[in-house]
């Protein structure tokens, strides 16, 4: 499935597609994301946790950057604001979507969901500080007009974005690697040595470059139907703020499937991994992408939220700690998050 979406994707890249293609490409499209998750769970088992969650996270996340960066330039003034509302889309995507499902998975099958609050605690503080940095701030600076970064200001934000992912990863690989592993109902870390015997390095290999393509052809021919998302969406006197939801939630559906996979597993913290550091790597990665190609990009460059938005996430932040703190979670916190989620859909679509 991964060469025949890479092959679809380079029999059609550029050129404008009837319906009945468009229906093909969607189709292969989502075979391709069930592909994607299968094969980066092969290399999660071989590599274990926490780096099997990065796998996913980083591959996902690179080739999202891509295809933001080539969407704005090639949609002109109308995409100035598509890297704020991909982001802040993924933002409350993982943190509330992925997140409130993944915890009401796991307690509705398992009594109640455990996770690692030191670990999960350290990646949501993360998250809001890039968040506030990147989005937050804009609308408040006096340096340029309107919800928009000077060049010196967003050369800050992209800085600050790459320091803290960076320390992140260095904390989740090296330093404190015990705080994102799962954990049993007594509190004890479950290496992934516990696993079932992990595939030889050959099959993890095939499996990598698998994964790869099948992130290529997802994103690309997420970028093919994106046309007809556009079309379908000013059909329907939508807001063009919806495109990036739309594009947010095609690019992170691995991520969703291997989440909620986890979470009925009762590994629950792993979820968390792939969901927090999902949005941490979307803003650490596209920021200083977007900032770099706004050299070469005409135009204005909106990063700033609304502030409806402000609000919501400024209430994420607060569920989100709440949740975070017991290191445990009952349904009730699950659908706290999904109902969160569902006010963002639905003030997307009516704002």
């Amino acid at each position: 499935m991964p060469v025949t979406a890479v092959v679809l994707l380079l029999l059609t890249w550029g050129r404008h597609m009837p319906g009945v293609i468009v229906a093909l490409l969607t189709v292969v499209l989502a075979a391709s994301v069930l592909a994607a998750v299968h094969h980066a769970e092969v290399v999660a088992h071989r590599v274990g946790e926490p780096f099997g969650s990065l796998v996913l996270a980083v591959a996902v996340t690179v080739i999202e950057v891509a295809l933001i960066v080539t969407l704005m330039i090639d949609g002109g003034d109308k995409s100035a604001s598509l890297a704020r509302d991909t982001v802040f889309a993924a933002v409350m995507i993982t943190c509330n979507g992925v997140v409130g499902l993944s915890l009401l998975v796991g307690s509705l099958r398992h009594g109640t969901a455990v996770f690692n609050p030191e670990g999960t605690g350290a990646a949501l503080a993360t998250v809001a500080t890039l968040t506030t940095l990147s989005l937050v701030l804009p609308p408040f600076t006096t340096s340029a007009r309107g919800p928009e970064f000077s060049t010196v200001q967003l050369s800050f934000a992209a800085v600050s974005s790459l320091i803290l992912y960076g320390l992140f990863v260095a904390t989740l690989t090296v330093r404190h690697r015990d705080y994102f592993l799962p954990i049993t109902r007594q509190g004890e870390v479950i290496s992934w040595e516990d696993h079932a015997d992990a595939p030889t390095v050959r099959a993890a290999l095939i499996s990598l470059g698998l994964l790869g393509l099948a992130l290529i052809g997802v994103v690309g021919l997420a970028k093919g139907v994106s046309p007809t998302i556009e079309s379908g969406v000013e059909a329907a006197g939508l807001p063009h703020a919806v495109v990036g939801v739309i594009i947010a939630l095609l690019v992170l559906l691995p991520e969703t499937i291997a989440a909620v996979r986890s979470a009925r597993r009762d590994r629950v913290q792993t979820s968390l991994n792939l969901a927090l550091g999902s949005a941490m790597a979307s803003i650490g990665l596209t920021i200083p992408a977007v900032a770099l190609a706004s050299v070469w990009l005409s135009g204005p460059l909106v990063l700033g939220l609304s502030p409806t938005h402000m609000v919501l996430f400024a209430l994420t932040v607060v569920v989100s700690s709440l949740t975070v703190v017991p290191g445990r979670a009952t349904p009730l916190q699950g659908g706290v998050h999904l109902v969160l989620f569902a006010a963002y859909l639905e003030l997307a679509v009516n704002p």
